[in-house]
């Protein structure tokens, strides 16, 4: 940019004028089609990656009657009312009709390609550009949409051919990464099932024990937040926001010596699990500790004794369905889980060299998950990167 032409920092070969400034008013036309009957179409919702069937996203179609509410097509782009600055904004590209909730905005895209907006929505220059047209809200997290506002401000786009090629590009891209995202849970579903058939078979010849007698089980704490002196140190304090792998070596947030006074210090081999969080809905958050580490009281910690601590993960896991399914509790707020019925669980213990051979086959497909997320993760940072300089 030249302070008075707009272009982008990379681009394809063959072009070279300057982005064209639109108003988001001239691109886009409000329509508000309703269903008149209950359960007339499919029923929609929007998040990060596009739109998803809400029996995809919450396992229901939410809501008690969905008379009344907007119809869109292929291509519709839908906008959320509330948390716009976070970047709540979609096209559909997954299917041909449905409905969404009227708490959402629902526009068809004129004079630009469907494509590259729904490209553009994922960049940080639309996070940028809806932010600029909300105010702050009644509460700090939340903030209102100027539509007004909205639809008089700039937006600058290519030419036909350019927003052609680049929308084809970056959908190569997410078409890979959605084929990754695809072959990873393919291959965590590969891996319950393998869990499930192994221990199974094991269950029949082996003597059967109680976690409760496999382990010892204690809890942690967080330090007062308010006392600077406990906090950016060197000692890993884990909660459940780090609790991402089967393996931790590290936190987001670390304690100081001084902090330590006051905690317990878990060892390398300690079991650690997720005891009260939201995710217990779906999922059952355990790992094993690979460094010396405290933790906070929503995580428990499970010494082992009596057995191999990567084997009783791995017989943990092999129960993770009906753990979830029978002994989490829904309370005032989060999920949590019934420790002692938790205690009660039977687990084959058969003599250690059966043991070492079990985790030796898991291990490898585990570490073979973690390689394919790895390479997820990095295909995800390419397209961030490459939204950021691709866009205005």
């Amino acid at each position: 940019s030249n302070g008075l032409e707009k272009r982008p920092k990379l681009r394809f070969p063959g072009f070279d004028e300057p982005w064209r400034a639109t108003k988001f008013g001239n691109l886009v036309h409000e329509f508000s089609d309703r269903t008149k009957e209950e359960n007339e179409d499919l029923l929609l919702s929007a998040a990060i990656e596009g739109m998803f069937l809400n029996t995809e996203l919450f396992g229901h179609q939410r809501g008690a009657s969905n008379k009344g509410y907007k119809k869109i097509k292929y291509g519709t782009m839908v906008l959320s009312t509330q948390n716009l600055h976070l970047g709540n904004a979609n096209v559909n590209q997954r299917f041909e009709h449905g409905m969404v909730s009227p708490a959402y905005k629902t526009y068809d895209i004129t004079g630009c390609s469907v494509e590259l907006i729904a490209q553009w929505i994922k960049s940080a220059a639309a996070k940028r550009f809806f932010y600029n047209a909300t105010t702050v809200g009644a509460s700090v997290c939340r903030r209102n949409v100027e539509w007004d506002t909205l639809y008089e401000q700039p937006l600058y786009l290519p030419g036909i051919d350019e927003q052609d090629k680049i929308a084809k590009f970056l959908s190569l891209i997410s078409e890979r990464i959605n084929k990754q995202q695809q072959f990873i849970v393919s291959l965590k579903k590969y891996k319950r099932g393998l869990l499930n058939q192994i221990f199974s078979a094991i269950s029949k010849g082996s003597q059967r024990r109680k976690l409760r007698e496999l382990v010892h089980v204690s809890g942690g704490k967080t330090p007062s937040m308010s006392n600077s002196l406990y906090w950016n140190g060197d000692i890993v304090w884990i909660s459940s926001k780090d609790m991402k792998s089967s393996r931790i070596s590290g936190s987001e947030l670390k304690i100081t010596n001084l902090a330590l006074n006051e905690m317990t210090l878990y060892h390398p081999g300690t079991l650690l699990l997720v005891a009260r969080s939201g995710i217990l809905k779906h999922s059952l958050p355990l790992a094993i500790l690979e460094v010396d580490a405290t933790i906070n009281q929503d995580i428990k910690a499970l010494q082992v004794h009596g057995c191999n601590a990567f084997y009783l993960y791995y017989a943990i896991l092999s129960q993770e369905d009906n753990i979830i399914r029978t002994l989490v509790k829904t309370g005032t707020t989060v999920q949590s889980l019934m420790m002692d019925s938790f205690l009660n669980i039977e687990i084959p213990t058969p003599d250690i060299d059966l043991q070492q051979s079990i985790i030796d086959k898991l291990a490898k497909l585990e570490k073979y998950v973690d390689v394919q997320e790895e390479e997820l993760s990095l295909l995800s940072q390419m397209r961030n990167g490459l939204l950021q300089q691709l866009f205005i």
